[in-house]
């Protein structure tokens, strides 16, 4: 019998299809730890060497990788930690945990190598920035102690608005616009003392990951980044103590077993007391922080833990008795770690927020208190497929309670009448599924969706408006103003006033060139439910969350991005080199003249805008020597624009685009890091950026006995541009290496050169020569501090 071309290649096929199944795969799994504390290491490498595959282990450093039976070298690596080789051979399905120990440790049964950072070139994702806690304590520590937020502020794409300024803006989004995680749960302000320290102390937290583009599926609610941290478990090995005593604050954790090897605790405090030379000086003012973090983790068996973390902080600032400002975060989180099997791997967790802000004016005898509280569920599973697909797919449900605001007396003489704005309230359900997909072995993608959806629930009484219109155009003045309710309209507990829903596709792209290098692409479009009610360039504990309903659009987003990864030098150099463009649509604008505090009908004040961002980021890595550190540069623009509903309207600023408060064109930041030796320890911060945009008055007229300043365009100027250099020197006693307690002397010097960086400019008059004048005002000049830091 003669066989025809295509039997031929039929059999052939079959063949090949036969020995490729005939060929069993097995699953090596297990969790990768510290060896002196059994924390987990979140994001640990392991690499096959003969495969040359790797994997990453998850936010609770489980791995899975299935490959065919035989016999296989691991290296198992972190950063800051050895790289452990072990032959394993996979002839059935293997549970394999393992511990690696701090690089400066020697273990004589394993072998030991140097893990440094490089840029991930395999991976699809990009736009991710992740920095372990070892990392962070390497940079200069500005008054003693490092700093999660300043530390991001000196990677690409990263700003702020200033010194004394809250929050952090990513490739030209504003502040409200990043979702801010610890341990999952929601932190809606990230700052103590207006942005002078963050709120996450540096003791207590593991490592973090800030998200640019790129953002998984899992995560949605805002269109700018994530910045997804994570606390330590706990010891569950050792008792340890950890602090640190400073000039202006100090603090103080304490970790250790319950169980030992099974379950830890850990908690820790910190607080600021430069008030109390205040009060030496008999000043009457104050302005202090106190927070507290706490875990506690159990295992139960090698297939389930339970977790339950918590942070509670609180900032107060007063003047004298006539003022007083107490503002801050509460979070708690239930967390359930379940392995299903070596290849599924669940999260349940539990999550409660709250951010309360309150006031108190002792002059008037009034008490306000407002806030934001949300109830989270969500439930997360990791599926590792194959050695070549794996799923992320899970749900999540919040329930919001916003409190705009309850005035009440303060005083039992207090003359003023109580008044409480009614609560607004909103439920957000999410699914999603990501996809990873390594195609070929230089071809890697992700993939996946997130369907979300928004009610905007009652009780609540709203006003009604003609043509629905909240903000009226009159065209006599050219201006808008607030529109007059026409009615009101009682919406019921648990009825709907509004509803949305949207997909929130997400994809990327590796193509990797060769070992060393490989070219990256993105795509996100993701919604945003909630909105800072601010029109300041830099987010005050007064602004107000409002949740999008009957006349408040969800911001909408779609966001590209191409870069190159390169590393060089057998890995002692990397480069990461990206650009970007994004467009927000329903981004809020505010009309000349709004009230935004105390205002019960907010839409009255408020324009449906739109926003985009562009620009090109540079990052260069020295990973390797006694000098290490990067370079970061990002050229990029901010604008946003609100034109006119009809032709009739000019809209605001004319309808044309204008930059916005957080657009900086250059941004520079140089860190380094330098080990002299044993003893000593060198590191240093230059930060050099565009001044922030404002609007200056560019005329002015008399009305009567008033002189009357005119505008031009909004944000048409800039202030002076922003730079300053930080320093710091650490001393360890070499006695510390044979004893328990180690400790160690931080010096360090806060804008060393006294440059008096402009918050802002304001003009007036001067009163004996009524000639104009400018008057810049500066918060911070040269900070000289001096911290001891000890564990034992």
């Amino acid at each position: 019998m003669k066989l025809n071309p295509r039997t031929y290649l039929t059999v052939f096929l079959c063949l090949i299809f036969s020995v490729a199944f005939a060929q069993e795969k097995y699953t090596l799994s297990g969790v990768i730890s510290d060896a002196q504390s059994s924390e987990t290491l979140i994001g640990a490498n392991v690499y096959i060497v003969e495969a040359e595959k790797a994997v990453s282990a998850n936010e609770y450093g489980f791995y899975s990788i299935t490959l065919p039976a035989g016999t296989y070298t691991l290296q198992i690596s972190y950063v800051s930690f050895g790289t452990v080789q072990e032959t394993v051979e996979l002839n059935s399905d293997i549970r394999k945990d393992v511990s690696l120990s701090p690089a400066s440790e020697e273990l004589e049964e394993i072998v030991i190598t140097d893990n440094q950072k490089r840029a991930d070139i395999r991976t699809p994702q990009m736009s991710v920035n992740k920095l372990t806690i070892s990392e962070i304590k390497k940079m200069p520590a500005v008054m003693g102690e490092v700093d999660v937020l300043k530390s991001i502020l000196q990677l690409p794409g990263v700003t702020n608005a200033g010194e004394g300024s809250s929050g952090f803006n990513v490739r030209g989004g504003a502040a409200d616009q990043n979702l801010i995680l610890l341990d999952e749960a929601t932190i809606y302000n990230s700052s103590h003392l207006f942005g002078f320290f963050s709120v996450f102390n540096p003791d207590a937290i593991k490592n973090l990951k800030l998200y640019k583009g790129g953002i998984p599926a899992k995560f949605g609610g805002r269109v700018s980044s994530v910045l997804d941290i994570y606390q330590k478990e706990g010891n569950k090995n050792e008792f340890h103590m950890t602090g640190g005593i400073g000039a202006i604050s100090s603090r103080l954790l304490a970790e250790g077993p319950l169980v030992k090897g099974k379950s830890s605790f850990l908690v820790g405090g910190r607080a600021s007391y430069a008030h109390l030379f205040l009060k030496l000086s008999n000043n009457d003012n104050s302005a202090y922080f106190y927070d507290l973090n706490t875990k506690l983790s159990y295992n139960i068996n090698e297939n389930n833990n339970l977790y339950l973390s918590g942070y509670f902080g609180r900032d107060l600032l007063g003047i004298s008795d006539s003022f007083e400002n107490v503002y801050g975060n509460s979070v708690l989180n239930l967390r359930w770690n379940h392995l299903f099997n070596e290849k599924l791997f669940s999260n349940l967790s539990l999550i409660y927020s709250d951010y309360y802000y309150g006031l108190e004016l002792g002059f008037v005898g009034l008490q306000w208190d407002s806030g934001i509280k949300n109830f989270n569920l969500k439930y997360d599973f990791k599926h590792y497929l194959s050695d070549k697909f794996k799923l992320d797919y899970g749900i999540n449900a919040i329930y919001y309670d916003f409190n705009p605001g309850e005035i009440s007396a303060s005083g039992s003489d207090s003359s003023i009448n109580p008044q409480s704005f009614e609560h607004k309230y909103a439920f957000e359900p999410a699914i999603y599924i990501d996809a990873e997909h390594e195609i070929t072995d230089f071809l890697n993608i992700s993939y996946g969706v997130r369907y979300s959806m928004f009610y905007r629930m009652g009780a609540q009484t709203m006003s009604l408006y003609a043509n629905d219109q909240p903000v009226y155009y009159n065209n006599q003045l050219k201006i808008y103003e607030e529109a007059d309710a026409i009615g009101t309209k009682r919406y019921g507990s648990g009825d709907v006033i509004a509803d949305f829903s949207n997909f929130e596709p997400r994809a990327a792209i590796s193509f990797q060139l060769d070992d060393n290098q490989s070219i990256k692409a993105s795509y996100n479009r993701m919604a945003q439910y909630l909105h800072l009610i601010s029109n300041t360039a830099s987010p005050t504990p007064l602004d107000n969350w409002a949740p999008s309903g009957k006349y408040i659009k969800p911001q909408l987003l779609d966001q590209v991005a191409l870069g190159y990864f390169r590393n060089f030098a057998n890995d002692k150099y990397s480069l990461e080199a990206e650009t970007f463009y994004k467009k927000v649509k329903n981004r809020l604008d505010y009309i000349d003249g709004s009230d935004l505090v105390a205002n019960e009908n907010i839409e009255r004040v408020l324009l449906n805008g739109e926003g985009r961002a562009y620009g090109l980021e540079l990052l260069l890595r020295k990973n390797e020597g006694k000098l290490t550190g990067w370079i970061a540069y990002t050229l990029s623009r901010s604008e946003q624009r609100a034109p006119g509903r009809t032709p009739e309207e000019t809209g605001i600023n004319n309808g044309n685009w204008y930059k916005t408060g957080y657009d900086k064109l250059h941004d520079l930041s140089v860190t380094g890091a330098y080990e002299l030796n044993d003893k000593w320890s060198f590191g240093a911060i230059f930060a050099l950026q565009s001044g922030r945009p404002v609007t200056y008055p560019n005329g002015q007229y008399v009305y009567g006995d008033m002189v009357v300043p005119s505008y031009g365009d909004r944000n048409e100027e800039r202030l002076p541009a922003y730079h300053h250099l930080d320093i710091s020197a650490t001393y360890t006693p070499t006695k510390n290496k044979d004893r328990k307690w180690k400790g160690e002397w931080v010096f360090s010097i806060y804008n060393l050169y006294n440059r008096k960086n402009a918050a802002s400019i304001t003009f007036g008059q001067n009163e004996d020569t009524g000639v104009n004048e400018a008057t810049r005002l500066s918060i911070f000049g040269v900070i000289p501090s001096v911290t001891y830091n000890f564990k034992f």
